[in-house]
């Protein structure tokens, strides 16, 4: 079901919904340039569960408003914040995938009446400060690559030869995190002004200084690069493990041999991941 949900008097972000009985909602929230779509397959298996799905599109994404401005963690906070007020949301659990797991963060931290469970899924402690010698090298590295000459079958036989085991379904919802002309070339939804803006609050707004104010249990999903050895690996469990201490309430699974996608790749069992996080707190939601 797709809903439009107003969160300022300009903007109106598109939710992707899937109904449901139990007690707990789920709040799915994408990372920068990409979409709720690539989430449906989760919420395929949450919602099989029992469980009500919303997967918002945030601003500039999607189906969503694209404003000229407010392509920043602070907006994308009090965007979200808005939309589960007009769903009528009030205990979620909040799943964010890469820099959506930093928008998520500060959501649980400044809303802490919304959320009852938080889970990283490859995100939230992105500090690019720590990885990279400066904001140029940063943004260098994140610069998207040109669309010249790209249509929806190039691309499609693109993705489907770097993500062999990414279902049909996702492929596609890859390829619509662009914008499809009439032509059937692509072009991006974003501007580079506002994807740069997007890149500037990620490096200036890391998620660190917001973990002290969590205080609801906390998923870390990391994923393992394929090939990556054990000296590798060890980096990788340590840099995340020193980076997100402040989370006083935090358990990890990770995800070896994985792809930085990983709610893409492995659908069903982050979907079981983020049922097990659900069956922590859902007693104490139940005695509210």
């Amino acid at each position: 079901m797709d809903l439009s949900v107003p969160v300022t008097d300009d903007v109106t972000l598109h939710v992707r919904h899937r109904p449901g009985t139990a007690s707990l909602p789920f709040l799915l929230v994408h990372g920068m340039a990409s979409s709720a779509r690539l989430w449906d397959e989760v919420a395929g298996h949450l919602a099989a569960a029992g469980h009500a799905v919303y997967a918002v599109d945030l601003r500039g994404h999607g189906d969503s408003d694209t404003p000229g401005t407010g392509y920043d963690t602070p907006t994308a906070v009090a965007d979200l914040a808005a939309a589960a007020a007009a769903l009528g949301l009030d205990r979620v659990v909040v799943a964010g995938h890469s820099w959506g797991g930093n928008v998520a963060v500060r959501l649980t931290a400044e809303r802490p009446e919304l959320v009852a469970a938080l889970a990283l899924v490859d995100g939230g402690w992105l500090e690019p400060a720590t990885s990279f010698p400066s904001w140029e090298a940063f943004a260098g590295a994140l610069r998207p690559a040109s669309l010249e000459g790209a249509t929806v079958r190039s691309v499609t036989d693109y993705f489907r030869a770097i993500h062999p085991d990414w279902s049909p379904a996702a492929i596609e919802a890859a390829v619509a995190t662009m914008r499809v002309n009439p032509d059937g070339s692509l072009s991006r939804r974003m501007s580079t002004e506002q994807h740069e803006s997007m890149l500037r609050s990620i490096w200036n707004e890391p998620p660190g200084p917001w973990y002290a104010a969590i205080t609801v249990p906390t998923l870390l999903m990391p994923a393992i690069p394929k090939g990556a050895n054990d000296t590798w690996a060890d980096r990788i469990r340590a840099r995340i493990r020193e980076t997100t201490a402040g989370l006083r309430h935090a358990m990890m699974r990770e995800y070896v041999d994985s792809e930085h996608d990983l709610h893409v790749q492995h659908p069903r069992r982050v979907a079981d991941d983020l049922l097990d996080l659900a069956r922590v707190v859902q007693p104490a939601h139940r005695a509210r």
